[in-house]
């Protein structure tokens, strides 16, 4: 049977993963907030596949159920005649503070702040489908990419260096995540529940982006800025991403799909974003660094 693919959510990667789809030849739709219920439904009925990229609602608007998919079209996708595949992008939050230690696919989860407690509810409301179809629940490290990295934010002007040492953040790069999500589609899986981790395979700090972004460009790296300078100005949700420090693995998962990142480390990825900007501000040590 062909896939027929259906995605809640046409944000950033929502919507890289329909167009990257599409151009494999797997027939793929999106739905969004303006989608109407009769064509969501339409859609549903269709579907092999079901990927969800809609984060949690917020707690006064939870109503019993976390997921704003599910709370709208549980029953449909219940019913769905032809589902055999849900995956769900969440998020590695779920595993709370680790002191820097490292967690992996088997960790038991921990979530401290509000949002990682919505994001945990979310996952266990998609694996109730698990009963009839395979549920992939990925666990993804902070996203970058074209448009969404330290380089846009350095030539913006709104990078800043924070200094934490031993404070390691985990990434991934939307093509990463683009690969990861269409391998697990390919794969023919019984019903279950699977975690994998989309992170790449070096946590890293963050003034360590910043400098390496500002190499590529050949301009000097902002000023230092110690954390508990930093801490001052910092809004809630950085607050909250800043006060948790773990180490993500995601060996296990890349076997599961028999795949290798495409920017294993935050290095190749900054590169690539600047060699799909068709060689933009590289510099002339840094075009000659190994693809």
């Amino acid at each position: 049977m062909q896939i027929q693919l259906v995605v809640f959510g046409l944000g950033y990667s929502g919507a890289a993963l329909v167009a990257a789809a599409t151009a494999g030849g797997i027939a793929a739709s999106g739905i969004t907030r303006q989608t109407d219920a009769a064509t969501t439904r339409a859609a549903l009925a269709r579907a092999t596949h079901v990927l969800s990229t809609v984060p949690p609602a917020a707690a006064d608007d939870a109503d019993g159920k976390y997921d704003p998919v599910l709370s709208r079209y549980a029953a449909d996708l219940m019913h769905a005649p032809a589902l055999r595949w849900v995956g769900y992008l969440s998020t590695t939050g779920v595993y709370g503070d680790r002191g820097g230690d490292w967690v992996d696919e088997t960790t038991t989860p921990t979530p401290q702040s509000p949002r990682a407690v919505r994001r945990l509810a979310a996952e266990t409301e998609w694996s109730r489908l698990a009963d009839r179809c395979s549920v992939d629940l990925f666990r993804l490290g902070g996203i970058y990419g074209p448009g969404r990295s330290a380089l846009d934010d350095l030539r913006a002007g709104r990078a800043r260096r924070v200094i934490k040492p031993g404070h390691a953040f985990g990434r991934i790069h939307r093509d990463d995540i683009v690969q990861a999500v269409l391998a697990a589609i390919r794969q023919a899986r019984p019903p279950g529940v699977r975690i994998l981790h989309l992170v790449d395979d070096e946590p890293a700090e963050s003034a360590a982006v910043i400098e390496e972004a500002a190499r590529l460009l050949g301009i000097a790296a902002p000023p230092a800025i110690q954390y508990a300078t930093a801490l001052t100005t910092m809004s809630p949700m950085a607050r909250s991403f800043w006060a948790e420090n773990r180490k993500v693995a995601s060996r296990a998962t890349r076997a599961a799909l028999g795949i290798s990142w495409h920017n294993p480390s935050y290095r190749e990825g900054l590169r690539a974003i600047l060699i799909e900007q068709h060689g933009e501000g590289l510099t002339q040590q840094s075009q000659v660094l190994p693809a």
